[in-house]
């Protein structure tokens, strides 16, 4: 198979495979360019331990896309610059949304059939299903793998060989879902932290549930004698991802460190009882648009479903909780990307292969959209025969490719000694040298220093992704 020429009206497809989030958006942003797409998903023919539906973009942890603040927080800059280049995934995020406060969260179904409706509908990319057990085909001269932390275990080990990696795995869990209905309001109240609203929210967009000190002492036990779900033995050293630990995991490094995670009481005031301060609070999150379903913030878990159930009724205002959906957990696979893939995400051993989403080590559902987006913009452009650099070091797309690609101190035989997966985040981007002031021109010190700051990044960032998206002529349909 050979590549198209600029001339060309037919290129060769590019073969995506995995029709997870960063999947669809690669195929959508390689269609955009006029190329056509073959997207290979292998649901339901072979399912996944967490998905439900063959659907594209199957949202299967949270239904959250967090902050949508471009000003003062990374992934509201990375939504910003997502839409800015055209995103099919930012799309169907804005145009199923249900309120979150400060955050985007959306109607995973809704999401999820829009998604699918999209790529169905595009003219220039075909769907295909079924497994892609092992190396792609040879003749398959650009191939975006876009499997995600649920890779087939053929691919994976074909995969694995080609790296020469002893292990591609950690371990990722699910929050339970529960029906509004079943929730005792009673006790709970309707309340964003410190009342911020945000997209298509109100300031009282989260469902809280009050603990005592005593009641927090039990929760804390019960979570520790709990029974867990065993790992195989092949499975027993497979690592967590910090930033997605179960709860009992978290317990188990300190009776306070839930209280300070996802159960800490700031900025709540509880109405139905306004003179005694909570000393803990869960959170619960509408999960679709109907209002019919909360996920229980921050609450992912390997607890067995019976333990699992009678544990989380201890919390008040759940003692009736009915679940749509419990906890549970997941092995998630990916590459150690600083060793093994190129600037523009090419398998330095096989450079006909680009990689993707979760399986290059970034976390979290955006994050892997964007560089799914990433993937397609260079896949498209090599095959049209034109030159595309990365998106600027002070961009948020920029910055994450960075640490997936290199940007590590440490290293040996070209990579990292310990590479872990990573939100965005504004530790991944480039300092500045100039200290944040007043009007006065004082420097600023503590929180208005740190707010300063996040606005210098993302103004720099703004302005650097505008300059790079008109230099290369990016945006929606080649605007």
């Amino acid at each position: 198979m050979t590549s198209g020429s600029p001339l060309d009206p037919s290129p060769a497809p590019i073969h995506v495979i995995g029709g997870g989030l960063a999947g669809s958006e690669a195929a959508w942003q390689i269609a955009s360019a006029g190329v056509p797409v073959v997207l290979h998903e292998m649901r339901p023919q072979r399912m996944t331990e967490a998905h439900k539906t063959e659907g594209y973009a199957e949202l299967v942890c949270s239904n959250s896309f967090r902050s949508d603040d471009s000003d003062m927080n990374a992934v509201g800059l990375i939504h910003h610059e997502m839409r800015q280049l055209g995103s099919l995934v930012m799309r169907a995020a804005d145009k199923h949304q249900v309120p979150a406060g400060s955050a985007l969260a959306v109607d995973r179904d809704a999401f999820s059939h829009e998604i699918s409706a999209q790529l169905a509908a595009h003219p220039l990319i075909t769907l295909a299903r079924g497994e892609i057990a092992g190396l792609p085909p040879a003749d398959w001269d650009s191939v975006i793998i876009a499997t995600g932390p649920l890779t087939s275990p053929a691919l994976a080990e074909a995969v694995r060989s080609l790296t020469g990696e002893g292990e591609l795995a950690f371990f990722d869990a699910i929050a339970p879902i529960v029906h509004r209905e079943s929730i005792n309001m009673d006790i709970a109240w309707f309340q964003s932290r410190y009342d911020k609203a945000g997209p298509g929210g109100t300031g009282a967009d989260y469902i809280n549930c009050p603990m005592g000190k005593d009641q927090y002492e039990a929760f804390i036990a019960a979570l520790l004698a709990g029974e867990k779900t065993e790992f195989r033995e092949w499975e027993k050293d497979t690592p967590y991802f910090d930033g997605c630990l179960p709860i009992e995991v978290m317990a188990e490094r300190g009776p306070e460190t839930l209280r300070f995670g996802p159960m800490k009481p700031v900025g709540l005031t509880n109405p139905n009882n306004p003179t005694v301060k909570c000393h803990a609070v869960v959170q619960l999150r509408q999960d679709n648009k109907l209002g019919t379903l909360y996920n229980i913030v921050g609450f992912q878990t390997k607890l067995k479903y019976g333990a699992q159930a009678d544990i989380l009724r201890m919390i008040p205002g759940l003692e009736n909780a009915e679940f749509a959906r419990l906890g549970g957990i997941h092995r998630n696979t990916y590459l150690n990307s600083p060793r093994h893939l190129d600037p523009a995400l090419r398998l330095k051993a096989m450079p006909r292969l680009r990689f993707a989403g979760q399986i290059t080590g970034c976390e979290g559902y955006v994050e892997s959209a964007a560089i799914g987006l990433v993937a397609g913009l260079f896949a498209s452009a090599e095959r049209l025969g034109r030159e595309i650099a990365p998106p600027p070091a002070e961009t948020a797309l920029g910055a994450l490719l960075n640490h997936i690609t290199g940007g590590h101190i440490e290293t040996i035989d070209g990579g990292p000694k310990s590479y872990q997966p990573m939100n965005v985040n504004f530790g991944l981007f480039p300092t500045f040298d100039v200290a944040p002031r007043d009007e006065a021109g004082k420097r600023l010190k503590g929180k208005d220093k740190a707010a300063a700051k996040k606005r210098m990044i993302t103004a720099r960032a703004k302005a650097a992704m505008t300059e790079w998206i008109a230099a290369h002529s990016l945006g929606p349909a080649g605007e």
